[in-house]
């Protein structure tokens, strides 16, 4: 497959436009659609298609954001203060200062002394690395256990040894309910609102990452939450990203070991996009039958970012442990 990239990636699993400044990850409403309606029956009145994927509108009696995947609207996990929800304290996500709980830069340390381990899927026989950060234990590699739908990023077995291999979020979840029953069902189509922790396609002993666990790992590198979009984090991005493979020598600091490589990522046609450019790590957190999160690095900011992103795309997995 040809790895391009072009204005496709307006949807790139991120919902977001890659501009050369930071307003380019503000998905504002366009296209006719209103900055805000009253109820969720005045929001169905506008159709959500593919020209209006990634714009949100703020439901007033929810006091939430909900945002279209092209297909349907969605309760957006981006939940930022509008003209209404300033009004209500309870229509405000908190902030998060990412102070607490925050972790140290393991590569500062003399020697670059990050609290590494291994791990072995008995599944395979494939060993990984892990890193400690602040109280989780991550995958410090991507998972490249081989399954139905899974993919090495333009069909090249040598992509899947340096990258692992790229998920749709069925596979992710283990849909067809292998290792586990947490997970069974859920994928494309389908609303499954998985509970508790999900194994998925990990190993045994660790699980898919939900986005609450995610927003743990951002904050705990030191990641501050953006003062009016709470699904971004500044400074978290440089912290995660690996110090080589990032486009234009954009590379992170890799400062706790996490070594988050550039893998791009598979659209439901087959075509491959955005090595060197993007890292996106499903997440076990659904949004609709159509969309889940995942968490988003691009090699132009310091930002690390939570996003809807349709199921069928194939994505990386880092897999936490219980």
């Amino acid at each position: 497959m040809r790895n391009r990239l072009s204005l496709a990636f307006l949807f790139s699993g991120a919902l977001l436009v890659a501009c050369s400044d930071d307003d380019s990850f503000i998905q504002r409403p366009s296209g006719g659609l209103p900055a805000e309606v009253a109820d969720k029956a005045e929001l169905e009145t506008y159709e959500c298609s593919m020209d209006v994927i990634g714009e949100k509108v703020y439901v007033v009696d929810l006091g939430e954001n909900y945002e279209c995947d092209g297909d349907e609207w969605f309760r957006s996990y981006d939940q930022p203060k509008s003209s209404s929800s300033a009004k209500s304290s309870s229509s405000v996500t908190p902030k998060s200062s990412g102070a607490t709980g925050e972790a140290s830069p393991c590569s500062e340390l003399p020697g670059g002394d990050c609290n590494y381990g291994t791990l072995t899927d008995t599944r395979d026989g494939q060993t990984y690395k892990t890193v400690t950060i602040g109280d989780q234990v991550w995958m410090a590699e991507n998972l490249n256990y081989e399954t139905e739908n899974s993919y090495c990023y333009d069909d090249d077995p040598s992509n899947c040894a340096k990258y692992g291999r790229l998920y749709t979020w069925a596979a992710a979840m283990d849909s067809v309910g292998t290792w586990t029953t947490n997970g069974k069902g859920c994928g494309y189509g389908s609303e499954c609102s998985p509970t508790g922790t999900i194994r998925g396609i990990c190993p045994e002993g660790w699980h898919l990452p939900d986005t609450t666990e995610w927003n743990t790992l951002i904050t705990s590198v030191g990641g501050v939450q953006d003062e009016d979009y709470a699904y971004k984090w500044h400074g978290a991005g440089t912290a995660l990203k690996s110090t080589g493979g990032w486009y234009n020598d954009r590379n992170g600091t890799d400062a706790f070991g996490f070594s988050a490589l550039p893998a791009g990522y598979r659209d439901y046609d087959g075509n491959y996009y955005g090595e060197g450019h993007y890292a996106d790590f499903w997440s076990s957190t659904e949004g609709n039958s159509s969309s889940a999160y995942s968490m988003y690095l691009n090699y132009d900011y310091d930002i690390a970012g939570l996003y809807g992103s349709y199921k069928y795309y194939g994505r990386s997995v880092r897999c936490l442990k219980d």
